[in-house]
């Protein structure tokens, strides 16, 4: 038995050489060059170091040619990537196929997504000729709209336009757009999933809608407007002791038009403001900054601001305020955002204003568009915002002074104007009280 088992062994040791023998022989008349810095056990597919399975469950570890060497001029941060093309494009059984746009488009998109910015994406040729800044001019044709990109790469409504066919539609502040015309907006940019959902006046857009709160999507068919741009609404009477103007936007004409509202109101005897800016989206800086500065003093600051090499920038008020004196409270809400929590930061922090409502959106960056050599761009957070004191506002939002909230928007909206009326009265007469203590 010792005897026989012995031959057995011998017998097993040359067959296994006869076979790696034929196996090597097999692949160099393949042009496969084995590793052979490779351990012994190579087909062990446990290996974590093996990349790749073939068809018949092998593992095989190898290596093709010479190591590849970037051109000179591409960046040593940027080498792996160049290299990744250049090893699909030589060696991929489907190189062929390779889209270079595809390719080119994706690896842009991964290097955002590491960055965590819900704020910094890519927008594709197709959606560039969109103009950024028509948004702030004029009119433009579709629902009527504001919208983000949540954290999660979810396209939210921020605010329905006034009026709007979406506004008219059901459409509310919190709903998530998942589809529009049955496509699915899963890994659209915000500007991709804007030039599916505008379109000319007349046509017809079905958006799969989950509104806030709700379970299950349901789909929306709107018939798409012209969309007039009116950033401040009038909500008082006339007669009424106490103004109320809701800011919808903070437009290039915003100022002008909150001047002439609030200079009737006080020429037919207001002696208080309720400043609305719930479900505000923001708008441009020189348009907030200049509201703004209506209601302080001179060199106060408004905001600052710090970019990628730490610079700070601030934003004071030039001269003194037209409305500096004028008893005011500031209504908030969770979809108060961008320019809208400069104005509440600024007027909270300087104790110029009364902010009541529900902390704000919480979008305290500021974002430019550049162009890209393929036709399409990058929306690029190049700084942060910070309120007077040096509060953040990104992914924070404000706290306002008063909190008043509701699961029922309408609710919520009720409540929230019944504290604001409550405080500016108080407001009022603490004023007339100290007015006449001067007269004294």
């Amino acid at each position: 038995m010792i005897l026989n088992t012995g031959i057995y062994k011998k017998a097993s040791v040359l067959i296994l050489c006869l076979f790696t023998i034929l196996m090597a022989f097999a692949l160099t008349s393949c042009d496969i060059e084995v590793d052979r810095d490779a351990p012994e056990s190579g087909l062990n597919t446990s290996n974590p170091g093996v990349i790749g399975d073939d068809n018949l469950g092998f593992t095989e570890s190898v290596f093709q040619g010479e190591p590849l060497n970037a051109p000179s001029d591409v960046a040593k941060e940027l080498r792996i990537i160049w290299e990744a093309w250049a090893i699909l494009t030589k060696d991929h059984v489907d190189r062929a196929e390779l889209d270079p746009k595809t390719m080119s488009e994706a690896a842009i998109r991964g290097m955002l997504i590491a960055l965590g910015d819900p704020h910094t994406n890519y927008v594709p040729p197709e959606a560039f000729a969109i103009d950024s800044n028509d948004i702030f001019q004029g009119e433009f044709e579709g629902i009527g709209a504001h919208v983000s990109m949540n954290r999660n790469g979810v396209l939210i409504i921020v605010a329905p336009i006034q009026g709007s066919p979406a506004e008219k539609a059901g459409i509310r502040p919190g709903d998530q757009i998942l589809a529009v015309d049955g496509a699915s907006l899963e890994g659209f940019t915000v500007l991709q999933a804007v030039s599916l959902i505008r379109g000319p006046k007349g046509s017809t857009v079905k958006l799969l809608v989950k509104h806030l709160g709700a379970l299950d999507p349901v789909e929306v068919e709107i018939v798409r407007g012209t969309i007039p741009l009116v950033s401040v609404l009038v909500r008082s009477l006339p007669e009424d002791p106490v103004a109320h103007l809701r800011i919808t936007n903070f437009h290039d004409n915003t100022a002008g038009e909150l001047i002439s509202a609030l200079d009737k109101a006080i020429a037919n005897g207001a002696d208080g403001l309720i400043l609305d800016v719930r479900d505000n989206p923001g708008g441009t800086l020189q348009s907030v900054i200049d509201i703004t500065s209506k209601f302080l003093n001179k060199d106060m600051l408004i905001a600052y601001q710090i970019d990628a090499s730490q610079k700070r920038t601030d934003w004071t008020v030039k001269e003194d305020g037209d409305y500096s004196t004028i008893p005011m409270v500031v209504l908030s809400n969770s979809f108060s955002a961008s320019a809208s929590e400069v104005l509440i930061g600024a007027l909270q922090d300087n104790n110029r204003a009364t902010i009541i409502g529900d902390v704000s959106f919480g979008k305290g960056s500021v974002n430019m568009l550049r162009p890209l050599s393929n036709g399409g761009g990058m929306f690029v957070t190049t700084s942060r915002w910070f309120t007077p004191s040096g509060k953040v506002i990104q992914g924070v939002g404000i706290e306002p002074d008063i909190q008043i909230t509701s699961t029922d928007p309408v609710d919520a909206d009720i409540l929230q104007l019944e504290a604001a009326l409550k405080e500016i009265q108080k407001l009022i007469e603490e004023r007339a009280a100290a007015d006449t203590l001067i007269r004294i």
